[in-house]
């Protein structure tokens, strides 16, 4: 079942046999638990690629004739899967999205070094830091890169249908930094059957860095909880995935 702030912070001052309280603000240690519950949570997402932090978005438009193969990652992007881009050459065509392949940005600048810049369709352009790249003006984008981990930066434009690349004609499936809320009815973003596991960490965090020391059966539980959640958690690819060693899957 889902828990509140509140409701975490109140189930581990019981097991400490601390205060009861009727808010995390009441007391300092109240807000204590509350912030290593808080710094918990975080090193927990931080540890995988939780798949309900995935979501499927749109890039965002960069807007600027100056920079016209940019696009923006959406506010709080960890990692990014995919990509798409609508393949349209003409207004009143359909709508055709396709995978943009992804290059290093060493890769990227090898690629599109070897186009050649005095044909009619390659545009020498400059990107954020003034440095020359040859973008193609007649063709949506195959490829893209990122040369400071936010802005992505794509190979070509279809000049005659957009001025610039336009975050309505992208798709992308990135997975998002969640939220969070230091007040009592704040609900961590996490699936239900994973809050026992952040109540079992941070409750045995707390003893350590509280009661200065340990408690036997708190770290019990949060290892049991961790070795729990590493078989969990890719509800539709099943969890882990183990080698066959040459034997037949099941049909």
């Amino acid at each position: 079942m889902n828990m509140t702030l509140l409701d975490i912070v109140q189930k581990i001052l019981n097991d400490m046999n601390s205060d009861y309280v009727n808010s995390i603000n009441d007391t300092e240690e109240s807000l204590q638990v509350a912030s290593i519950v808080e710094d918990t949570y975080y090193e927990m997402m931080n540890r995988r690629d939780w798949p309900h932090l995935k979501k499927l978005v749109g890039l965002e438009s960069f807007n600027d004739s100056f920079y016209p193969t940019y696009l923006l990652l959406p506010k709080g992007t960890k990692k990014v899967e995919w990509v798409t881009y609508n393949q349209k050459k003409e207004h009143g065509a359909d709508d055709y999205f396709a995978p943009v392949k992804y290059l290093h940005p060493d890769e990227f600048i090898q690629y599109t070094n070897g186009r050649n810049s005095s044909n009619q369709n390659v545009l020498v352009v400059r990107n954020t830091e003034n440095v020359p790249l040859k973008i193609f003006n007649d063709c949506p984008p195959k490829y893209w890169t990122s040369f400071d981990d936010s802005k992505l930066f794509f190979d070509s434009y279809m000049a005659t249908i957009e001025d610039t690349l336009q975050g309505v004609n992208s798709q992308a499936e990135v997975y998002l930094f969640p939220n969070w809320e230091m007040r009592d009815g704040f609900v961590p973003n996490l699936p239900m059957n994973v809050f026992p596991a952040l109540l079992a960490e941070a409750k045995s965090t707390c003893f350590y860095t509280i009661k200065e020391a340990a408690n036997e059966k708190a770290e019990q539980q949060s290892s049991r909880q961790q070795k729990w959640l590493s078989f969990q958690g890719w509800r539709t690819h099943g969890g882990i995935r183990y080698p066959n060693y040459g034997r037949r899957s099941v049909k």
